[in-house]
């Protein structure tokens, strides 16, 4: 069970990566997302995370760029 889970979450996290702007924000995104989600809700909530990481990740960085400069 374990390790389907855990190749599940590294094929959607692959999958999400490769759809977006840059790479390095959509992975770094999916990252923290996941991370946070898996704190807060499990396994279930590793995959939310993940997938509103990868998602939302290029909005926020570029928000955060123009903010410190």
């Amino acid at each position: 069970m374990k390790i389907s889970t855990i190749g599940m979450l590294a094929a959607a996290s692959i999958a999400l990566g490769a759809c977006g702007n840059t790479t390095e924000q959509r992975i770094g995104g999916a990252a923290a997302g996941a991370g946070t989600g898996a704190i807060v809700a499990g396994p279930v909530g590793a995959v939310v995370g993940g997938a509103a990481g990868a998602i939302t990740a290029p909005a926020v960085v570029r928000e955060t760029r123009r903010a410190t400069r």
